[in-house]
């Protein structure tokens, strides 16, 4: 008795709904809630290849270029070429000040920062698409509940058989809550990733300023002390040179 008890209750048991059945209650709304699924998909597929730390800033890169940058035999073509080659942020970066080397040092550090920002730019491109679907989805769940609503309620008002029979109702409001749902299904995970990835962005860009830094350093001001360093010992040996000189005429008279 209490086998047959349990088969009656489950064999009325309403079936689970599988995820299509759920995208086609959901209607004409769960059209663009999926198209901007796959534009998150897309974009972050995109985007994390493109902001890969290994790529942004290649170690064997800085390796190779630093020991191409030997003080007193370097080349600037062959530097440049090296950058050229790579095709990397970083080096695209680093080619921006060898190209202006032997200029002040206030114009090699401008095209630094110039061409750094345009590659943190270039990093974040695409980016914005993914908090504009975290701020749409939502809304446009919510205008799919609205239209589900307003079907519901008109399915109500245009019957007379609906009186005391809620369940035509609640039948409505659950498809139309469908939109609202997928909405915040697709949001959630759009922000997470825009976050995440702008934490990478950042990331790149501290070490693209790291690489800027280190490169003034070593190859435009240690060169300009260097040089202005020798500039302050020649008045001291001219000055010696000239006493000495007049000394050995004043012997020789």
């Amino acid at each position: 008795m209490i086998h047959t008890l349990l088969q009656s209750t489950l064999a009325q048991a309403p079936a689970t709904p599988t995820i299509l059945d759920m995208v086609e209650k959901g209607g004409v709304m769960m059209i663009p809630i999926g198209i901007c699924s796959l534009i998150v998909v897309a974009i972050f597929l995109e985007r994390v290849t493109i902001i890969r730390p290994s790529r942004v800033v290649p170690k064997q890169f800085v390796k190779s270029f630093h020991k191409v940058m030997v003080p007193g035999r370097w080349s600037q073509q062959d530097a440049s070429e090296l950058c050229k080659k790579n095709g990397s942020p970083a080096a695209r970066f680093m080619n921006a000040g060898i190209e202006k080397l032997g200029h002040s040092h206030e114009i090699v550090e401008k095209h630094l920062g110039a061409q750094g920002e345009n590659e943190v730019y270039t990093l974040r491109r695409r980016l914005r698409g993914l908090s504009v679907i975290a701020a749409v989805a939502p809304l446009l769940g919510l205008t799919g509940t609205i239209f589900g609503m307003i079907r519901a309620f008109q399915t109500v008002a245009a019957s007379a058989d609906t009186l005391g029979r809620a369940e035509l109702l609640a039948e409505g409001i659950y498809e139309a809550m469908i939109t609202t749902a997928a909405g915040l299904l697709v949001a959630m995970p759009a922000l997470v990733l825009f976050h995440w990835l702008m934490g990478r962005v950042e990331r790149s860009a501290r070490e693209l300023d790291a690489l800027g830094i280190e490169f003034m350093e070593r190859y435009v001001l240690e060169p300009i002390e260097e040089q202005q360093g020798r500039l302050a010992q020649e008045p001291e040996t001219k000055p010696a040179a000239i006493a000495n000189g007049v000394a050995v005429e004043g012997a020789r008279s």
